[in-house]
């Protein structure tokens, strides 16, 4: 959420940052909820003072023997008091009002965010590794979805039958590469001073709230029980771990990770990727977040984005790295850079990978804070970050299409040999 203070003293600037991400605001409205808002709290303090101001009469007309002015006093002082309570409503309505308004507003982007229409302005900021020539091998490069369907590790139609569209069963090799793939992430980040989280997968309203998925994306969410949800991302947990509370400056920054289902309706994205498991309602990923204070969440944010990269880099898969312009960027981020990792049955590169700094734009949803009082007096907002590392599915679809070899069979990264009992390859069934 964005500072109201900032919006109301900045409006031009809010102007600009809202046309640069390709949206509107309505600046007419938020500054009569403000301005109603602001004339209710002064009148509100006015009656206040000429309430203290009559009870105070109160006692000295009393101890004079004034009792005819004291309780006329007194009737004054209760007319006030109805003032005052009509007034609390009132108050009460236009501040939800204007808090649902700047609920609905997105980040703003950073200084270093480029400016951009759409993903088609992204800039490439570098690429690492040489997509195979499968031509110059002799044989024609399969998708993953027909390479795991000959293989026997991918079921789209049983995923079907039990749960419908964009579901898919993982069995034996695709099973155990899935969960390979899970512990690799994991204890690749626990090297580099992560800390391990198994957080619910099944958050309150308030929750989803303070990441930015509520109010503005309940469409793409999955509903449970009494209006809880089904996590879209460990994002919303591992930040929320922290909602309300105040941190210690000296403790920052705090790096956690966890391996997580994630859920998503994908309300908005009919048509896309509906092949294969690149977009999948349920999928298994690898979260970081971290907590920074102001000064030093850019740092944090690349090397949060060389963390990403390092794993592909272990994995041995092309990738490039983009900045999102500011008409592609995220709800409630300032700055992200996407990985995207070479899929050659898309002949491109596909997202498999977003780090955001979000600035104190979630601390302030979720009411998290830090102390420095060698710094200054009270409290401010903390940074948090968030960066996927990586999810299983998608990291799965470009080892199969980019390992493959000419008799369908996949040759298993030597990194993740460990994990998978030694094997060098995923074999084709007899």
């Amino acid at each position: 959420m964005l500072d109201i203070k900032f919006v109301r003293e900045n409006p031009d600037a809010i102007d600009t940052a809202m046309a640069n991400r390709q949206t509107s605001w309505d600046r007419e409205r938020f500054f009569e909820l403000d301005d109603a808002r602001r004339s209710v709290i002064t009148e509100v303090e006015e009656l206040q003072a000429t309430r203290n101001a009559e009870s105070k009469k109160i006692g000295v007309l009393m101890r004079e023997g004034k009792r005819d002015e004291a309780e006329a006093a007194k009737e004054a002082v209760r007319e006030v008091n109805e003032k005052i309570d009509g007034l609390a409503s009132r108050r009460s309505d236009l501040e939800a009002q204007l808090t649902d308004f700047m609920a609905h507003l997105p980040n703003l982007p950073y200084e270093a965010t480029p400016v951009g229409v759409d993903e088609t302005e992204n800039p490439e900021r570098r690429r690492w590794g040489t997509p195979r020539d499968f031509a110059a091998e002799g044989f024609e490069a399969k998708p993953h979805w027909d390479l795991g369907t000959d293989l026997g590790i991918l079921d789209f139609e049983r995923g079907a039958k039990l749960s419908g569209g964009r579901f898919t069963v993982l069995s034996g090799d695709g099973a155990t590469l899935d969960r390979a793939l899970e512990s690799f992430f994991l204890n690749t980040h626990l090297a580099a001073g992560f800390r391990e989280f198994i957080p619910p997968v099944v958050v309150n309203r308030e929750i989803m709230y303070g990441t930015g998925q509520l109010p503005k994306f309940e469409d793409d969410a999955y509903h449970v029980g009494d209006d809880q949800f089904l996590i879209p991302t460990a994002e919303v947990v591992l930040t929320n771990l922290h909602a309300g509370e105040v941190l210690d400056a000296a403790d920052l920054p705090l790096w956690y990770t966890a391996g997580t289902p994630c859920f998503r309706e994908e309300a908005g994205s009919a048509g896309r990727d509906t092949r294969g498991i690149i977009r999948q309602h349920q999928f298994t990923k690898v979260e970081m977040v971290k907590f920074a204070t102001p000064e030093t969440s850019d740092d944090e944010l690349e090397s949060m984005v060389a963390e990403a990269e390092h794993i592909l880099q272990l994995l041995e898969l092309p990738y490039r790295v983009i900045s999102l312009c500011t008409g592609d960027l995220g709800f409630s981020a300032r700055q992200t850079y996407d990985i995207e990792v070479w899929l050659p049955s898309y002949n491109a590169y596909k997202e498999i990978s977003s780090c955001s700094n979000c600035g104190d734009f979630q601390a302030r949803r979720a009411n998290i804070k830090y102390r420095d009082p060698e710094r200054f007096k009270g409290t401010r907002y903390v940074h948090t970050l968030n960066g996927s590392g990586l999810p299983t599915g998608r990291t799965m679809a470009a080892i199969m299409e980019n390992y493959q070899n000419p008799d369908g069979s996949i040759t298993i990264p030597e990194v993740l040999r460990p994990y998978m009992g030694g094997r060098e390859r995923i074999e084709p069934r007899a």
